[in-house]
């Protein structure tokens, strides 16, 4: 059984509160979906002691300014932007980051950019394939895919190039933040193909 903690867009108080006691020692390791404060991120890191992978929303600063000093980057945590990569227990990850292209923003992609990025996580999955005997356990995005969990407005459609994704490779997991939950009406988990898509704002303790 492996159990990861989830968190996108929402700071949760009940994660200050929690993280780092019974409610959150058996997790295995943390996904942020995006559109969270790196000193957020670096609590978490810091009090469960287990690695955290992110992928940035479309709210992302370049540069974040903390106590000390500034950063562009939450510190001890891993970015799985256009990357494959293993867990220690061996669970694969693919990420990639931001929304919809709708204002010129930092973190933000035409249809045909994410298309784009998408190819290329293409070849690591094959790998992945011969490995493991399947693409890919839980692919990780700031934004939802076309036409689940997302919503008609311009910044929050979804991505088209990651429903294919879904269809082809077939993840057991696609998590995804960007579309808040009292906005959504399709709720926080929509089964798709092989895929359990769970918009996972503000927190979720996912176990499989």
């Amino acid at each position: 059984m492996t159990k990861l903690l989830a968190v996108s867009d929402i700071e949760s108080q009940y994660i200050y509160r929690a993280v780092g006691g019974k409610n959150f020692k058996d997790i295995d390791f943390i996904v942020s979906c995006g559109d969270l404060p790196y000193y957020y991120l670096e609590y978490i890191v810091s009090m469960t002691n287990k690695d955290l992978y992110y992928v940035r929303g479309n709210h992302a600063h370049k540069v974040e300014m903390g106590d000390k000093q500034q950063r562009t980057a939450p510190q001890g945590a891993i970015d799985l932007h256009q990357k494959v990569l293993h867990t220690q227990g061996g669970i694969s990850l693919a990420g990639i980051e931001g929304s919809i292209l709708y204002n010129y923003g930092p973190h933000q992609y035409s249809q045909g950019q994410m298309w784009q990025m998408v190819f290329k996580l293409i070849p690591s999955l094959f790998i992945n394939y011969m490995r493991d005997n399947h693409f890919l356990d839980i692919f990780v995005s700031h934004a939802p895919p076309w036409q689940i969990n997302d919503q008609e407005d311009l910044p929050h459609q979804g991505i088209k190039a990651f429903r294919w994704l879904l269809e082809v490779f077939q993840p057991k997991y696609h998590l995804h933040g960007h579309t808040l939950d009292y906005l959504n009406r399709g709720g926080v988990l929509t089964h798709f193909a092989q895929t359990d898509v769970i918009n996972v704002t503000g927190y979720q303790i996912i176990e499989f």
